[in-house]
């Protein structure tokens, strides 16, 4: 199994969505897919809001981090770094278009669709059986030394 961007590069994050290091996180894997990053997820019978369905907040959660992901792939790969700067959240909106079951895997791709030196736009969509259940929008952004999550990888 190869490692995804959170083994490579933040093993030791406690992130609750994406965290290596959470025992009792998420664990949602992000791997570089060309121009975007993509992950699948298999949510369990915890994560559903009624019999069948996944949480819409464990869909922001997972939104939240893959995005930031792509956000910091993007700016890694854009400067020919050798390894990601964290980045944050400033804002994100997700749209919930139809329900998404909470018995089989999810699929999430997320792209940057504009970028400044530190802030990034990022698009991502949730796929379900084959269709997009949710999208999310959103602007993650490089923290700088002194922020508190400076240190956290």
């Amino acid at each position: 199994v190869s490692e995804g961007l959170q083994e490579k590069y933040a093993r030791g994050s406690v992130c609750w969505g994406c965290g290596p290091s959470n025992p009792k996180g998420l664990h949602l894997r992000s791997f570089a897919q060309g121009d975007e990053v993509v992950a699948e997820w298999m949510p369990g019978p915890n994560h559903a809001s009624f019999p069948g369905v996944l949480n819409g907040g464990i869909i922001g959660t997972l939104f939240d981090c893959h995005c930031n992901w792509a956000a910091a792939h993007y700016f890694m790969r854009v400067r020919g770094a050798d390894r990601p700067q964290i980045t944050v959240t400033a804002e994100y909106s997700v749209r919930l278009r139809r329900p998404t079951a909470s018995s089989e895997p999810v699929r999430l791709r997320a792209w940057v669709s504009e970028a400044t030196d530190r802030k990034a736009v990022v698009e991502a969509e949730l796929t379900s059986g084959g269709e997009v259940t949710a999208t999310c929008s959103g602007t993650f952004v490089e923290i700088r030394e002194g922020h508190p999550a400076h240190d956290a990888w």
